[in-house]
Protein backbone atom coordinates (compact mmCIF):
# COMPACT_ATOMS: atom_id res chain seq x y z
CA UNK A 1 0.00 0.00 0.00
CA UNK A 2 1.11 3.54 -0.71
CA UNK A 3 2.13 5.65 2.26
CA UNK A 4 0.61 8.64 0.44
CA UNK A 5 -2.47 7.31 -1.37
CA UNK A 6 -3.41 10.85 -2.46
CA UNK A 7 -0.90 10.59 -5.31
CA UNK A 8 -3.06 7.85 -6.83
CA UNK A 9 -6.57 8.35 -5.46
CA UNK A 10 -8.67 11.49 -5.26
CA UNK A 11 -11.35 12.29 -2.68
CA UNK A 12 -14.85 12.35 -4.13
CA UNK A 13 -16.10 15.92 -4.69
CA UNK A 14 -18.99 17.33 -2.71
CA UNK A 15 -22.35 17.98 -4.36
CA UNK A 16 -23.34 21.67 -4.64
CA UNK A 17 -26.47 21.19 -2.58
CA UNK A 18 -27.52 23.88 -0.15
CA UNK A 19 -30.39 23.59 2.29
CA UNK A 20 -30.40 19.78 2.02
CA UNK A 21 -33.57 18.25 3.46
CA UNK A 22 -32.83 14.54 3.69
CA UNK A 23 -30.96 14.57 7.05
CA UNK A 24 -34.12 15.61 8.91
CA UNK A 25 -36.46 13.12 7.22
CA UNK A 26 -37.63 9.68 8.32
CA UNK A 27 -38.62 6.69 6.21
CA UNK A 28 -42.33 6.29 6.87
CA UNK A 29 -43.52 4.03 4.04
CA UNK A 30 -42.24 1.26 1.84
CA UNK A 31 -40.75 2.14 -1.55
CA UNK A 32 -41.56 0.34 -4.77
CA UNK A 33 -39.33 -2.73 -4.71
CA UNK A 34 -37.64 -4.33 -7.70
CA UNK A 35 -35.75 -7.59 -7.41
CA UNK A 36 -32.90 -7.95 -9.86
CA UNK A 37 -31.86 -11.40 -8.59
CA UNK A 38 -32.71 -13.03 -11.91
CA UNK A 39 -30.64 -10.51 -13.90
CA UNK A 40 -27.97 -8.62 -11.96
CA UNK A 41 -27.68 -11.39 -9.40
CA UNK A 42 -27.69 -14.15 -11.99
CA UNK A 43 -25.03 -12.59 -14.21
CA UNK A 44 -22.65 -12.47 -11.23
CA UNK A 45 -22.83 -16.22 -10.52
CA UNK A 46 -20.03 -18.59 -11.44
CA UNK A 47 -22.70 -20.95 -12.74
CA UNK A 48 -25.74 -18.92 -13.84
CA UNK A 49 -29.15 -20.30 -12.96
CA UNK A 50 -30.87 -22.69 -15.35
CA UNK A 51 -34.59 -22.40 -16.11
CA UNK A 52 -35.59 -24.61 -13.17
CA UNK A 53 -33.67 -22.49 -10.67
CA UNK A 54 -34.86 -19.22 -12.20
CA UNK A 55 -38.45 -20.41 -11.99
CA UNK A 56 -38.03 -21.47 -8.38
CA UNK A 57 -36.47 -18.09 -7.57
CA UNK A 58 -39.23 -16.23 -9.41
CA UNK A 59 -41.89 -18.09 -7.43
CA UNK A 60 -40.08 -17.20 -4.20
CA UNK A 61 -40.00 -13.52 -5.11
CA UNK A 62 -43.73 -13.59 -5.80
CA UNK A 63 -44.42 -15.26 -2.44
CA UNK A 64 -42.32 -12.62 -0.69
CA UNK A 65 -44.50 -9.89 -2.20
CA UNK A 66 -42.29 -8.43 -4.94
CA UNK A 67 -44.47 -6.68 -7.52
CA UNK A 68 -41.71 -5.76 -9.97
CA UNK A 69 -39.14 -8.40 -10.95
CA UNK A 70 -36.30 -8.00 -13.41
CA UNK A 71 -36.42 -11.42 -15.07
CA UNK A 72 -33.35 -11.23 -17.30
CA UNK A 73 -31.29 -9.77 -20.10
CA UNK A 74 -33.01 -11.34 -23.14
CA UNK A 75 -30.64 -9.88 -25.69
CA UNK A 76 -27.73 -11.72 -24.06
CA UNK A 77 -28.69 -15.00 -25.70
CA UNK A 78 -31.26 -17.71 -26.26
CA UNK A 79 -31.20 -18.98 -22.65
CA UNK A 80 -32.57 -15.78 -21.15
CA UNK A 81 -34.84 -15.03 -24.11
CA UNK A 82 -36.48 -18.46 -24.04
CA UNK A 83 -36.89 -18.42 -20.27
CA UNK A 84 -38.63 -15.03 -20.36
CA UNK A 85 -40.91 -16.03 -23.23
CA UNK A 86 -41.85 -19.26 -21.45
CA UNK A 87 -42.50 -17.32 -18.25
CA UNK A 88 -44.90 -15.02 -20.08
CA UNK A 89 -46.66 -17.79 -22.02
CA UNK A 90 -46.99 -20.14 -19.07
CA UNK A 91 -49.30 -17.77 -17.21
CA UNK A 92 -46.99 -17.98 -14.19
CA UNK A 93 -46.82 -14.20 -13.76
CA UNK A 94 -49.63 -12.96 -11.46
CA UNK A 95 -51.70 -10.05 -12.72
CA UNK A 96 -50.30 -7.74 -10.06
CA UNK A 97 -46.65 -8.57 -10.85
CA UNK A 98 -44.77 -6.72 -13.58
CA UNK A 99 -41.79 -8.38 -15.30
CA UNK A 100 -38.88 -6.20 -16.33
CA UNK A 101 -35.98 -6.77 -18.72
CA UNK A 102 -32.71 -4.89 -19.15
CA UNK A 103 -30.98 -3.94 -22.37
CA UNK A 104 -28.25 -1.66 -23.61
CA UNK A 105 -29.32 1.30 -25.73
CA UNK A 106 -29.01 -0.39 -29.14
CA UNK A 107 -31.84 -0.77 -31.62
CA UNK A 108 -31.45 -4.51 -32.24
CA UNK A 109 -31.11 -5.33 -28.55
CA UNK A 110 -34.12 -3.22 -27.62
CA UNK A 111 -36.26 -4.92 -30.26
CA UNK A 112 -35.25 -8.36 -28.98
CA UNK A 113 -36.08 -7.28 -25.43
CA UNK A 114 -39.60 -6.24 -26.44
CA UNK A 115 -40.10 -9.50 -28.33
CA UNK A 116 -39.17 -11.54 -25.25
CA UNK A 117 -42.05 -9.96 -23.32
CA UNK A 118 -44.62 -10.08 -26.12
CA UNK A 119 -47.93 -11.23 -24.73
CA UNK A 120 -47.37 -9.94 -21.20
CA UNK A 121 -50.21 -7.99 -19.63
CA UNK A 122 -47.82 -5.27 -18.50
CA UNK A 123 -44.04 -5.05 -18.68
CA UNK A 124 -41.08 -2.73 -18.12
CA UNK A 125 -38.23 -2.38 -20.61
CA UNK A 126 -35.14 -0.93 -18.98
CA UNK A 127 -32.60 0.76 -21.24
CA UNK A 128 -29.21 2.03 -20.11
CA UNK A 129 -26.03 3.60 -21.41
CA UNK A 130 -22.93 4.65 -19.49
CA UNK A 131 -22.51 8.41 -19.12
CA UNK A 132 -19.58 8.84 -16.70
CA UNK A 133 -16.36 10.63 -17.70
CA UNK A 134 -14.17 7.51 -17.37
CA UNK A 135 -16.46 5.58 -19.72
CA UNK A 136 -16.72 8.47 -22.17
CA UNK A 137 -12.95 8.90 -22.30
CA UNK A 138 -11.58 5.37 -21.81
CA UNK A 139 -14.28 2.95 -22.99
CA UNK A 140 -16.07 4.78 -25.80
CA UNK A 141 -13.87 7.68 -26.88
CA UNK A 142 -16.98 9.90 -27.09
CA UNK A 143 -17.96 13.33 -25.91
CA UNK A 144 -21.08 14.33 -24.00
CA UNK A 145 -23.09 14.99 -27.15
CA UNK A 146 -22.37 11.50 -28.45
CA UNK A 147 -23.42 9.88 -25.15
CA UNK A 148 -26.60 11.94 -24.99
CA UNK A 149 -27.45 10.95 -28.58
CA UNK A 150 -27.24 7.25 -27.62
CA UNK A 151 -29.71 7.83 -24.81
CA UNK A 152 -32.10 9.76 -27.07
CA UNK A 153 -31.97 7.07 -29.74
CA UNK A 154 -32.71 4.45 -27.08
CA UNK A 155 -35.76 6.42 -26.00
CA UNK A 156 -37.01 6.54 -29.57
CA UNK A 157 -36.61 2.78 -29.82
CA UNK A 158 -38.63 2.33 -26.66
CA UNK A 159 -41.40 4.50 -28.05
CA UNK A 160 -41.47 2.80 -31.45
CA UNK A 161 -41.32 -0.78 -30.19
CA UNK A 162 -44.12 -0.13 -27.74
CA UNK A 163 -46.22 1.07 -30.65
CA UNK A 164 -45.28 -2.09 -32.55
CA UNK A 165 -46.68 -4.32 -29.76
CA UNK A 166 -49.73 -2.42 -28.49
CA UNK A 167 -51.38 -5.34 -26.64
CA UNK A 168 -48.98 -4.96 -23.69
CA UNK A 169 -49.11 -2.06 -21.27
CA UNK A 170 -45.50 -0.96 -21.66
CA UNK A 171 -43.61 1.03 -19.08
CA UNK A 172 -40.15 2.49 -19.56
CA UNK A 173 -37.06 2.72 -17.40
CA UNK A 174 -33.88 4.58 -18.25
CA UNK A 175 -30.54 4.44 -16.42
CA UNK A 176 -27.72 6.91 -16.86
CA UNK A 177 -25.26 4.12 -16.07
CA UNK A 178 -22.53 5.08 -13.55
CA UNK A 179 -24.74 7.93 -12.36
CA UNK A 180 -22.92 8.27 -9.04
CA UNK A 181 -19.58 9.02 -10.75
CA UNK A 182 -21.03 11.30 -13.45
CA UNK A 183 -21.32 15.09 -13.38
CA UNK A 184 -24.72 15.55 -11.77
CA UNK A 185 -25.93 18.22 -14.19
CA UNK A 186 -25.03 16.08 -17.18
CA UNK A 187 -27.05 13.17 -15.78
CA UNK A 188 -30.02 15.51 -15.43
CA UNK A 189 -29.53 16.77 -18.97
CA UNK A 190 -29.51 13.26 -20.43
CA UNK A 191 -32.54 12.12 -18.42
CA UNK A 192 -34.47 15.23 -19.41
CA UNK A 193 -33.71 14.52 -23.07
CA UNK A 194 -35.05 10.97 -22.70
CA UNK A 195 -38.19 12.31 -21.07
CA UNK A 196 -38.69 14.77 -23.95
CA UNK A 197 -38.92 11.80 -26.33
CA UNK A 198 -41.12 9.53 -24.20
CA UNK A 199 -43.40 12.25 -22.82
CA UNK A 200 -44.20 10.59 -19.47
CA UNK A 201 -46.98 11.92 -17.26
CA UNK A 202 -47.75 11.80 -13.57
CA UNK A 203 -50.28 9.03 -14.31
CA UNK A 204 -47.77 7.05 -16.37
CA UNK A 205 -44.31 8.10 -15.16
CA UNK A 206 -40.95 7.04 -16.49
CA UNK A 207 -38.63 5.22 -14.11
CA UNK A 208 -35.27 6.96 -13.87
CA UNK A 209 -32.79 4.60 -12.28
CA UNK A 210 -29.82 6.37 -10.70
CA UNK A 211 -27.26 3.67 -9.99
CA UNK A 212 -24.21 3.71 -7.81
CA UNK A 213 -22.78 1.30 -10.37
CA UNK A 214 -19.50 1.34 -8.50
CA UNK A 215 -19.81 2.76 -5.01
CA UNK A 216 -17.24 5.54 -4.82
CA UNK A 217 -18.25 7.83 -1.96
CA UNK A 218 -19.90 7.90 1.43
CA UNK A 219 -23.70 7.37 1.56
CA UNK A 220 -24.38 11.02 2.36
CA UNK A 221 -22.83 12.02 -0.99
CA UNK A 222 -25.20 9.65 -2.80
CA UNK A 223 -28.13 11.13 -0.87
CA UNK A 224 -27.03 14.62 -1.92
CA UNK A 225 -26.90 13.46 -5.54
CA UNK A 226 -30.43 12.06 -5.33
CA UNK A 227 -31.88 15.16 -3.69
CA UNK A 228 -30.08 17.48 -6.11
CA UNK A 229 -31.31 15.42 -9.06
CA UNK A 230 -34.91 15.52 -7.83
CA UNK A 231 -34.83 19.26 -7.24
CA UNK A 232 -33.41 20.08 -10.69
CA UNK A 233 -35.09 17.50 -12.95
CA UNK A 234 -37.71 19.11 -15.22
CA UNK A 235 -41.17 17.59 -14.87
CA UNK A 236 -40.20 15.72 -11.70
CA UNK A 237 -43.81 14.58 -11.11
CA UNK A 238 -43.63 12.47 -14.28
CA UNK A 239 -40.68 10.41 -13.03
CA UNK A 240 -40.13 7.73 -10.43
CA UNK A 241 -36.60 7.90 -9.09
CA UNK A 242 -35.16 4.45 -8.58
CA UNK A 243 -32.03 3.51 -6.61
CA UNK A 244 -29.60 0.77 -7.57
CA UNK A 245 -26.73 0.77 -5.09
CA UNK A 246 -23.74 -1.52 -5.03
CA UNK A 247 -21.68 -2.43 -2.02
CA UNK A 248 -18.11 -1.68 -3.05
CA UNK A 249 -17.52 0.42 0.07
CA UNK A 250 -19.70 -1.78 2.27
CA UNK A 251 -22.46 0.85 2.53
CA UNK A 252 -24.92 -0.17 -0.18
CA UNK A 253 -27.80 -0.50 2.28
CA UNK A 254 -27.02 2.82 3.95
CA UNK A 255 -26.79 4.58 0.58
CA UNK A 256 -30.18 3.22 -0.46
CA UNK A 257 -31.77 4.25 2.84
CA UNK A 258 -30.37 7.76 2.63
CA UNK A 259 -31.43 7.88 -1.01
CA UNK A 260 -35.00 7.20 0.08
CA UNK A 261 -34.73 10.03 2.59
CA UNK A 262 -33.53 12.19 -0.31
CA UNK A 263 -36.76 11.63 -2.24
CA UNK A 264 -36.37 8.38 -4.20
CA UNK A 265 -39.44 6.27 -4.88
CA UNK A 266 -38.05 2.85 -5.71
CA UNK A 267 -35.25 0.46 -4.68
CA UNK A 268 -33.59 -2.16 -6.85
CA UNK A 269 -31.54 -4.93 -5.28
CA UNK A 270 -31.17 -8.63 -4.53
CA UNK A 271 -32.16 -10.88 -1.67
CA UNK A 272 -29.18 -11.08 0.71
CA UNK A 273 -27.15 -8.74 -1.50
CA UNK A 274 -25.98 -11.01 -4.31
CA UNK A 275 -24.47 -9.26 -7.32
CA UNK A 276 -21.25 -8.39 -9.10
CA UNK A 277 -18.10 -7.64 -7.07
CA UNK A 278 -19.31 -7.01 -3.52
CA UNK A 279 -22.96 -7.29 -4.50
CA UNK A 280 -26.11 -5.22 -4.78
CA UNK A 281 -27.94 -3.70 -1.88
CA UNK A 282 -29.77 -6.30 0.22
CA UNK A 283 -33.54 -6.00 -0.07
CA UNK A 284 -34.05 -8.18 3.01
CA UNK A 285 -31.93 -5.87 5.15
CA UNK A 286 -33.57 -2.66 3.99
CA UNK A 287 -37.07 -4.10 4.35
CA UNK A 288 -36.48 -5.46 7.85
CA UNK A 289 -34.71 -2.28 8.91
CA UNK A 290 -38.00 -0.55 8.12
CA UNK A 291 -39.94 -3.23 9.95
CA UNK A 292 -37.94 -2.65 13.15
CA UNK A 293 -38.94 1.04 12.94
CA UNK A 294 -42.64 0.18 12.81
CA UNK A 295 -42.96 0.60 9.02
CA UNK A 296 -44.65 -2.14 7.00
CA UNK A 297 -42.15 -3.01 4.24
CA UNK A 298 -44.92 -4.75 2.25
CA UNK A 299 -42.61 -7.74 1.83
CA UNK A 300 -43.04 -11.03 3.66
CA UNK A 301 -40.01 -12.67 5.27
CA UNK A 302 -41.97 -14.48 7.99
CA UNK A 303 -40.28 -17.76 7.00
CA UNK A 304 -36.79 -16.43 6.47
CA UNK A 305 -35.15 -19.84 6.67
CA UNK A 306 -37.18 -21.04 3.69
CA UNK A 307 -36.18 -17.90 1.79
CA UNK A 308 -32.52 -18.55 2.60
CA UNK A 309 -32.79 -22.19 1.57
CA UNK A 310 -34.14 -21.24 -1.86
CA UNK A 311 -31.64 -18.41 -2.39
CA UNK A 312 -28.70 -20.61 -1.45
CA UNK A 313 -29.92 -23.40 -3.73
CA UNK A 314 -30.45 -21.12 -6.72
CA UNK A 315 -27.30 -19.01 -6.29
CA UNK A 316 -25.10 -21.81 -5.01
CA UNK A 317 -23.68 -19.25 -2.60
CA UNK A 318 -24.19 -19.50 1.18
CA UNK A 319 -25.76 -16.67 3.15
CA UNK A 320 -23.09 -15.53 5.60
CA UNK A 321 -23.81 -16.58 9.21
CA UNK A 322 -23.45 -12.93 10.26
CA UNK A 323 -25.65 -11.49 7.50
CA UNK A 324 -28.22 -9.08 9.02
CA UNK A 325 -31.50 -10.74 10.00
CA UNK A 326 -30.89 -13.95 8.03
CA UNK A 327 -27.55 -15.36 9.15
CA UNK A 328 -27.46 -18.43 11.38
CA UNK A 329 -25.73 -16.53 14.20
CA UNK A 330 -27.35 -13.09 14.12
CA UNK A 331 -29.74 -13.82 17.00
CA UNK A 332 -27.19 -15.82 18.98
CA UNK A 333 -25.35 -14.64 22.08
CA UNK A 334 -22.29 -16.43 23.46
CA UNK A 335 -21.12 -13.63 25.76
CA UNK A 336 -22.21 -14.05 29.36
CA UNK A 337 -23.26 -10.41 29.84
CA UNK A 338 -25.23 -10.45 26.59
CA UNK A 339 -26.94 -13.68 27.59
CA UNK A 340 -27.92 -12.30 30.96
CA UNK A 341 -29.40 -9.16 29.41
CA UNK A 342 -31.37 -11.17 26.82
CA UNK A 343 -32.69 -13.54 29.47
CA UNK A 344 -33.87 -10.60 31.58
CA UNK A 345 -35.42 -9.02 28.51
CA UNK A 346 -37.57 -12.08 27.82
CA UNK A 347 -38.55 -12.29 31.48
CA UNK A 348 -39.63 -8.63 31.37
CA UNK A 349 -41.77 -9.32 28.29
CA UNK A 350 -43.78 -11.87 30.26
CA UNK A 351 -44.72 -9.12 32.70
CA UNK A 352 -45.47 -6.26 30.31
CA UNK A 353 -48.96 -5.33 29.17
CA UNK A 354 -48.29 -4.44 25.54
CA UNK A 355 -46.54 -5.88 22.47
CA UNK A 356 -43.72 -3.30 22.32
CA UNK A 357 -40.47 -5.13 21.60
CA UNK A 358 -37.65 -4.22 23.97
CA UNK A 359 -35.17 -7.03 24.45
CA UNK A 360 -31.49 -6.12 24.80
CA UNK A 361 -29.26 -7.13 21.89
CA UNK A 362 -32.20 -8.25 19.74
CA UNK A 363 -33.40 -5.47 17.40
CA UNK A 364 -36.17 -7.73 16.06
CA UNK A 365 -38.18 -10.61 17.49
CA UNK A 366 -36.76 -13.74 15.82
CA UNK A 367 -40.23 -15.29 15.99
CA UNK A 368 -41.51 -12.68 13.51
CA UNK A 369 -39.18 -14.26 10.95
CA UNK A 370 -40.06 -17.84 11.80
CA UNK A 371 -37.03 -18.41 14.02
CA UNK A 372 -37.32 -20.17 17.39
CA UNK A 373 -35.72 -18.91 20.59
CA UNK A 374 -33.70 -22.09 21.07
CA UNK A 375 -30.61 -20.71 19.33
CA UNK A 376 -30.80 -17.20 20.79
CA UNK A 377 -28.39 -18.18 23.55
CA UNK A 378 -25.63 -20.71 22.96
CA UNK A 379 -22.93 -21.72 25.37
CA UNK A 380 -19.16 -21.82 24.97
CA UNK A 381 -16.20 -20.81 27.12
CA UNK A 382 -17.27 -17.12 26.91
CA UNK A 383 -20.73 -17.75 28.31
CA UNK A 384 -22.04 -16.95 31.75
CA UNK A 385 -24.63 -18.10 34.23
CA UNK A 386 -27.48 -16.42 32.35
CA UNK A 387 -26.76 -18.36 29.18
CA UNK A 388 -26.58 -21.68 30.98
CA UNK A 389 -29.81 -20.96 32.83
CA UNK A 390 -31.53 -19.94 29.58
CA UNK A 391 -30.60 -23.18 27.84
CA UNK A 392 -31.88 -25.28 30.75
CA UNK A 393 -35.11 -23.30 30.90
CA UNK A 394 -35.74 -23.46 27.15
CA UNK A 395 -34.73 -27.11 26.77
CA UNK A 396 -35.89 -28.69 30.05
CA UNK A 397 -38.16 -26.14 31.68
CA UNK A 398 -35.87 -25.68 34.70
CA UNK A 399 -35.77 -22.25 36.33
CA UNK A 400 -32.64 -22.23 38.44
CA UNK A 401 -32.34 -19.72 41.29
CA UNK A 402 -29.72 -17.06 40.69
CA UNK A 403 -27.14 -18.38 43.15
CA UNK A 404 -27.51 -21.87 41.77
CA UNK A 405 -27.05 -20.49 38.25
CA UNK A 406 -23.72 -19.03 39.31
CA UNK A 407 -22.62 -22.27 40.97
CA UNK A 408 -23.53 -24.49 38.04
CA UNK A 409 -21.97 -22.08 35.53
CA UNK A 410 -18.56 -23.01 36.98
CA UNK A 411 -19.24 -26.64 36.08
CA UNK A 412 -20.20 -25.66 32.54
CA UNK A 413 -17.22 -23.32 32.22
CA UNK A 414 -14.87 -26.13 33.17
CA UNK A 415 -16.50 -28.42 30.62
CA UNK A 416 -16.24 -25.79 27.89
CA UNK A 417 -12.58 -25.19 28.67
CA UNK A 418 -11.93 -28.93 28.66
CA UNK A 419 -13.67 -29.60 25.33
CA UNK A 420 -12.68 -26.30 23.62
CA UNK A 421 -15.96 -26.20 21.70
CA UNK A 422 -19.49 -24.89 21.85
CA UNK A 423 -21.67 -26.87 24.25
CA UNK A 424 -24.99 -28.16 22.98
CA UNK A 425 -28.13 -28.31 25.11
CA UNK A 426 -27.54 -32.05 25.63
CA UNK A 427 -24.03 -31.36 26.94
CA UNK A 428 -25.38 -28.90 29.49
CA UNK A 429 -28.20 -31.21 30.52
CA UNK A 430 -25.86 -34.15 31.01
CA UNK A 431 -23.58 -31.98 33.14
CA UNK A 432 -26.58 -30.88 35.20
CA UNK A 433 -27.70 -34.49 35.68
CA UNK A 434 -24.21 -35.57 36.76
CA UNK A 435 -23.95 -32.68 39.19
CA UNK A 436 -27.38 -32.66 40.82
CA UNK A 437 -29.64 -35.52 39.74
CA UNK A 438 -27.59 -38.65 39.21
CA UNK A 439 -27.44 -41.13 42.12
CA UNK A 440 -24.96 -43.69 40.86
CA UNK A 441 -21.69 -43.33 42.71
CA UNK A 442 -23.19 -40.74 45.08
CA UNK A 443 -23.06 -41.23 48.86
CA UNK A 444 -26.80 -40.78 49.52
CA UNK A 445 -29.54 -42.39 47.41
CA UNK A 446 -33.25 -42.32 48.18
CA UNK A 447 -35.04 -45.69 48.29
CA UNK A 448 -38.32 -44.87 50.06
CA UNK A 449 -39.68 -42.48 52.64
CA UNK A 450 -42.71 -41.42 54.62
CA UNK A 451 -43.56 -38.66 57.04
CA UNK A 452 -45.38 -38.58 60.38
CA UNK A 453 -46.27 -35.83 62.83
CA UNK A 454 -45.53 -35.54 66.53
CA UNK A 455 -47.07 -32.39 67.90
CA UNK A 456 -45.51 -29.45 66.10
CA UNK A 457 -42.66 -31.61 64.83
CA UNK A 458 -42.48 -33.56 61.61
CA UNK A 459 -40.64 -36.85 61.51
CA UNK A 460 -38.93 -38.11 58.37
CA UNK A 461 -38.54 -41.89 58.19
CA UNK A 462 -36.92 -43.37 55.14
CA UNK A 463 -34.68 -45.88 53.56
CA UNK A 464 -31.49 -44.57 52.04
CA UNK A 465 -28.56 -46.24 50.38
CA UNK A 466 -25.55 -44.78 52.16
CA UNK A 467 -22.15 -45.63 50.73
CA UNK A 468 -23.74 -48.58 48.92
CA UNK A 469 -25.56 -50.03 51.95
CA UNK A 470 -29.32 -49.67 52.47
CA UNK A 471 -30.16 -48.20 55.85
CA UNK A 472 -33.24 -46.98 57.67
CA UNK A 473 -32.94 -43.42 58.87
CA UNK A 474 -35.14 -40.93 60.68
CA UNK A 475 -34.99 -37.34 61.75
CA UNK A 476 -37.12 -34.76 63.53
CA UNK A 477 -37.63 -31.14 62.55
CA UNK A 478 -40.17 -28.34 62.23
CA UNK A 479 -40.71 -29.16 58.58
CA UNK A 480 -40.07 -31.88 56.04
CA UNK A 481 -36.74 -30.57 54.80
CA UNK A 482 -35.35 -29.86 58.27
CA UNK A 483 -36.30 -33.39 59.33
CA UNK A 484 -34.46 -34.82 56.29
CA UNK A 485 -31.37 -32.79 57.22
CA UNK A 486 -31.61 -34.10 60.79
CA UNK A 487 -31.85 -37.68 59.52
CA UNK A 488 -28.74 -37.17 57.39
CA UNK A 489 -26.79 -35.63 60.29
CA UNK A 490 -27.64 -38.59 62.52
CA UNK A 491 -26.45 -40.95 59.77
CA UNK A 492 -23.01 -39.42 59.29
CA UNK A 493 -24.04 -36.84 56.72
CA UNK A 494 -23.02 -33.17 56.63
CA UNK A 495 -24.30 -30.65 59.13
CA UNK A 496 -26.34 -28.19 57.05
CA UNK A 497 -28.82 -25.35 57.39
CA UNK A 498 -31.32 -24.37 54.70
CA UNK A 499 -30.63 -20.94 53.21
CA UNK A 500 -33.09 -20.90 50.33
CA UNK A 501 -35.72 -23.14 48.77
CA UNK A 502 -37.90 -22.80 45.66
CA UNK A 503 -40.03 -25.04 43.50
CA UNK A 504 -42.06 -24.89 40.31
CA UNK A 505 -44.01 -27.14 38.00
CA UNK A 506 -42.62 -28.41 34.70
CA UNK A 507 -45.18 -29.01 32.00
CA UNK A 508 -48.96 -29.14 32.28
CA UNK A 509 -51.70 -31.68 32.73
CA UNK A 510 -51.25 -35.24 33.97
CA UNK A 511 -47.56 -35.34 33.04
CA UNK A 512 -46.56 -32.39 35.20
CA UNK A 513 -43.35 -32.73 37.18
CA UNK A 514 -42.14 -30.73 40.15
CA UNK A 515 -38.68 -29.22 40.31
CA UNK A 516 -37.31 -28.35 43.74
CA UNK A 517 -34.15 -26.34 44.40
CA UNK A 518 -32.36 -25.91 47.70
CA UNK A 519 -29.37 -23.93 48.91
CA UNK A 520 -27.78 -25.18 52.13
CA UNK A 521 -24.87 -23.92 54.18
CA UNK A 522 -22.48 -26.20 56.03
CA UNK A 523 -21.07 -25.59 59.49
CA UNK A 524 -17.88 -24.19 57.94
CA UNK A 525 -19.84 -21.74 55.75
CA UNK A 526 -19.76 -23.53 52.40
CA UNK A 527 -22.83 -23.28 50.15
CA UNK A 528 -24.27 -26.48 48.71
CA UNK A 529 -26.92 -26.56 45.99
CA UNK A 530 -29.29 -29.37 45.19
CA UNK A 531 -32.09 -30.12 42.76
CA UNK A 532 -34.79 -32.78 42.83
CA UNK A 533 -37.31 -33.80 40.19
CA UNK A 534 -40.38 -35.90 40.83
CA UNK A 535 -44.07 -36.07 40.05
CA UNK A 536 -44.62 -35.49 43.79
CA UNK A 537 -43.41 -32.11 45.02
CA UNK A 538 -42.56 -33.39 48.51
CA UNK A 539 -40.43 -36.18 47.09
CA UNK A 540 -38.75 -33.64 44.79
CA UNK A 541 -37.79 -31.56 47.84
CA UNK A 542 -36.37 -34.64 49.62
CA UNK A 543 -34.30 -35.42 46.53
CA UNK A 544 -33.07 -31.82 46.45
CA UNK A 545 -31.76 -32.09 50.05
CA UNK A 546 -29.97 -35.35 49.23
CA UNK A 547 -28.57 -33.74 46.08
CA UNK A 548 -27.08 -30.91 48.15
CA UNK A 549 -25.70 -33.36 50.72
CA UNK A 550 -24.00 -35.37 47.99
CA UNK A 551 -22.37 -32.17 46.80
CA UNK A 552 -20.49 -31.93 50.08
CA UNK A 553 -18.49 -34.97 49.06
CA UNK A 554 -17.54 -34.02 45.52
CA UNK A 555 -16.20 -30.56 46.23
CA UNK A 556 -19.18 -28.55 44.90
CA UNK A 557 -19.46 -25.14 46.52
Amino acid sequence: MLRDPSVKYRPFPQIPLTDRQWPSRTITRAPIWLSTDLRDGNQSLIDPMDAEKKTRFFDLLVRCGLKEIEVGFPASGATDFDYIQNLVRSGRIPDDVTPQVLTQSRADLIRTSFDSLAGAKTAIVHVYNAVAPAWRKIVFGMDKADIKAIAVEGAKQLRDNAARLPDTDWRFEYSPECFSTTEIDFSIEVCAAVMDILQPTADKPIILNLPATVEAATPNIYADQIEYFGKHLPNRDAALISLHTHNDRGTGVAAAELGLLAGADRVEGCLFGNGERTGNTCLVTIALNMYTQGVDPELDFSDIDQVIQTVEYCNNIPVHPRHPYGGDLVYTAFSGSHQDAIKKGFAARERQNDEAWEVPYLPIDPADLGRSYEAVIRVNSQSGKGGVAWVLEQDKGLKLPKKMQASFSHVVQALADETSRELAADDIWQAFERTYLATEGKRFQLVDWHETHSGADRIFAGKLTIDGTERSVSGRGNGLMSSVIAALAESGGPLMDIVDYSEHAIGQGSNVQAAAYVECRTADGKSLFGCGLDTDVATASVRAILSAANGAYVGLI
